[in-house]
């Protein structure tokens, strides 16, 4: 994809970060738009369909996290990546951004050319449109890894994308063991630091969504994906 092509909203309540942050992003030759809260976020993402959010957590009117829920349960943003950008590093907020659906967190202040090279690293994760179909059928599962969709039972389930990639990358070899740390290098990447609690957090969610049953947990090792265990 043409970097003239990639559209990324940027969503800070402090003009300082919208000016800096999106003069060096429009320098790279990316279509920038910007908002100040969470609503307007909201508002501009369904408008433009950016392919990029860097959502603050701490704003008016609503705040990050609520924002990040409503874009991920939004039509036609659900493959959007989406990254916090925000002054908060606690571990409960990183979690709580993860749990919202966010594919990454970056932590202010950040350099310029630090963010570029995130920047340039999250877009990665976007498939190309010209990609061939990659379609799985596990039992009553059907993994669709271009349109990004799981049908269980006939039933449409829209993943946030680190979810998305985690499933499939556990049910890619059911019984397989995935340790931790593979997971962690497959869906989030080497360059990026997430907490310890990350893959329990998507887990969790996953859980919630599938049932017990489809994911075990080896203490002290890892993950793995288990079909028609009752």
């Amino acid at each position: 994809m043409d970097k003239k092509e990639i559209k990324i909203l940027l969503v800070d309540d402090e003009p300082d970060i919208l000016e800096i942050v999106g003069y060096n992003l429009k320098n790279e030759g990316y279509q920038i738009y910007t908002a100040n809260n969470g609503v307007k976020a909201i508002e501009k993402a369904i408008k433009h369909k950016p392919h990029l959010i860097l959502l603050d957590i701490m704003m008016p009117e609503m705040d990050g996290i609520e924002a990040c829920e409503k874009i991920r349960n939004t039509e036609g943003l659900e493959n959007t990546v989406i990254s916090f950008l925000t002054a908060r590093g606690e571990d409960y907020s990183q979690v709580a951004g993860f749990d919202a659906g966010a594919d990454d967190y970056i932590t202010k202040p950040v350099k310029p050319k630090i963010l570029v090279s995130k920047v340039k690293s999250l877009l990665r994760r976007i498939k190309d449109n010209g990609s061939s179909q990659d379609i799985t059928t596990l039992g009553n599962i059907v993994i669709d890894r271009e349109a990004y969709l799981i049908v269980k039972d006939g039933k449409k389930i829209i993943l946030p994308r680190k979810e998305f990639e985690l499933f499939s990358l556990l049910a890619s070899k059911p019984e397989k063991v995935f340790k931790r740390e593979v997971i962690l290098d497959r869906v989030w990447g080497n360059e990026v630091v997430v907490g310890g609690r990350t893959i329990d957090v998507h887990i969790r969610k996953l859980r919630e969504k599938f049932g017990d049953t489809y994911f075990k947990t080896v203490k002290g090792v890892g993950y793995k994906f288990v079909l028609n265990e009752s």
